[in-house]
């Protein structure tokens, strides 16, 4: 690692975070509104977004600077086991396919803003709309703080703020900078921002990728001497070589497959998704997306390169900064630590508005101001933006960069409870509310004791998200297991309820609403009533 300052590869930094910024501000008048005093405009975008807009935000939003260096870094450190990102996300797109165009249709038909909207409308319950919205936060907040681990990963590489003994003010300035410019123009713009800024990230991305896998492998004798490099390193540190043993399998397939139901329960995730234009846009950009994949394939080989090229690192969230770092020129280094400091403000910005929506419509609006007008839920939705990255910033500053990791994993663990609900609740509405609560209720909580009792190296507790399957004694994904727990009791509950004949709320949704689309005749956005499904 480098004693001082990288000055070629700060000023190429400096110059394409200049360069997004002034896009950031820029974005307030792309697609301005008549009326932007309201949810839609400032945290959907108007609804207004087409193919390449919404495929470009997606991706922003989904390949983040965390995966950018987690992947190739999990690969770095645990070998082939690392690869279950890229199957999971072949496996997302096939399983958005078939629902994702049905949450659009009857969220643009209801004027519904997050899930936890459309899990009000369809059960008549703001007790299960409330879970939903508070484990969307929980779990976002963590996902955050990571966006901003990626920034301080490429700042620490490059020599800027000093070293151990700095001052924490002066080491810690230009992640404080970073984060006030990605709150200023998240206030002003909204989602125009990291939709504007996705163009530039993307492109970033895919250029860095396409050099890396070309040239780093020229330079270090091709890829037969890298996966030799690699294997022998696995190998002698007693891993058994890339390929993960049969113990292992259980844990790469179930994580793969809790990964991939997980994906777009995320907020972040339907924010991006609900500022399409139409339900064509979501349904083509179910078939574009997986050209990601293919490029995550390729970013996960970087893990390997960075053995070959023998990077020592301490944190494996630098391995691959430091690959660049060590390989390329100073000036496309800075090129590529760009890409990855550009590749967390685009998700950063959507999350923390995403979150402000959920907090803004399903608790302050249903529990402490039901007749807010559109102009306040747009004040409140900017202030607790603000607030969300704030509290990611503290997290990251307050805590080991580890910590933040394994938060992460707790909160994919988290989020995976609210799809029975959610993707249930879009093809039936069999399922009891009180139902769906309990099922809820029982995933959360094993699922967080289970991880709670997972202990790593550096940690007695949340250690990671791997335990034993009860009943079949294998390795697997906690999530996983929470998640059949959590059908189980949903469907069992809601026999029980059917026979009590149980309250069943009330559904302000008809199967029409849930193939709708922009124009089709008579299809008007209806925003619901302050009062409509309040019982618990």
């Amino acid at each position: 690692m480098n004693d001082g300052v990288n000055g070629v590869a700060l000023a190429v930094f400096i110059f394409f975070f200049v360069l997004v910024t002034a896009m950031g501000f820029l974005a307030a008048r792309w697609r301005r509104a008549a009326n932007e005093q309201s949810l839609d405009e400032w945290g959907l975008g108007g609804r207004s977004f087409g193919t390449w807009v919404t495929w470009f935000l997606l991706g922003g939003d989904l390949y983040t600077a965390y995966t950018f260096v987690a992947v190739p870094a999990a690969i770095y450190a645990a070998g082939a086991a690392g690869f279950f990102a890229v199957p999971y996300t072949i496996l997302v797109y096939p399983l958005i396919f078939t629902f994702l165009p049905r949450l659009w249709s009857v969220s643009h038909k209801h004027g519904y803003v997050t899930t936890s909207d459309f899990v009000r409308g369809r059960f008549g319950s703001k007790g299960l709309s409330l879970a939903v919205a508070v484990t969307g936060i929980l779990a976002t907040m963590p996902y955050i703080a990571l966006q901003l681990v990626g920034i301080q990963a490429v700042l620490d590489v490059m020599g800027v703020g000093g070293g151990k003994d700095t001052n924490w003010f002066i080491k810690d300035l230009p992640l404080l900078i970073a984060f006030g410019v990605l709150a200023a123009y998240t206030y002003s713009s909204g989602l125009r921002a990291p939709a504007l800024i996705a163009f530039v990230k993307d492109t970033l991305i895919y250029i860095v990728i396409a050099v890396a896998i070309i040239y780093i492998p020229i330079k270090l004798g091709g890829f037969d001497d890298i996966f030799a490099a690699a294997n022998d390193k696995f190998s002698e540190s007693g891993k058994g070589g890339l390929v993960p043993d049969h113990g292992g399998q259980w844990t790469y397939a179930t994580l793969a497959l809790g990964s991939a139901l997980a994906l777009f329960m995320y907020p972040h995730s339907i924010t991006a998704t609900l500022s399409s234009r139409s339900r064509e846009v979501i349904r083509r950009n179910t078939t574009i997306l997986p050209l990601y994949s293919l490029m995550l394939g390729l970013l996960a080989l970087l893990g390997f390169m960075a053995i070959a090229a023998g990077v020592k690192v301490e944190n494996g969230q630098l391995a691959i900064p430091q690959l660049f770092e060590n390989m390329f020129p100073d000036w496309f280094a800075g090129v590529a630590f760009a890409a990855i400091g550009i590749g967390a403000l685009v998700p950063a910005a959507i999350m923390s508005i995403a979150a402000a929506n959920l907090f803004t419509r399903n608790i302050y609006k249903d529990f402490i101001k039901p007749d807010a007008t559109p102009a306040q839920e747009t004040k409140v939705s900017k202030l607790t933006s603000l607030l969300v990255k704030v509290g990611a910033l503290v997290f990251v500053l307050g805590m080991d960069k580890t910590v933040a990791i394994n938060f992460q994993l707790l909160g994919g663990i988290w989020i995976l409870q609210t799809f029975p609900a959610l993707v249930g609740g879009l093809f039936t509405r069999w399922f009891h509310r009180w139902a769906l609560l309990g099922g809820w209720a029982v995933g959360m909580i094993y699922g967080t004791a289970a991880a709670y009792g997972v202990a790593s190296p550096t940690q007695k507790h949340f250690g990671g998200s791997s335990e034993e399957i009860p009943g079949i004694g294998e390795i697997g994904y906690i999530g996983l297991t929470a998640f059949v727990l959590n059908v189980v009791v949903t469907v069992v509950l809601t026999f029980v309820m059917r026979a009590l004949k149980a309250p069943d709320g009330v559904d302000e949704t008809k199967p029409s609403d849930y193939t709708a689309d922009a124009g089709d005749p008579g299809v008007e956005v209806e925003l619901p009533p302050a009062t409509a499904g309040t019982s618990h």
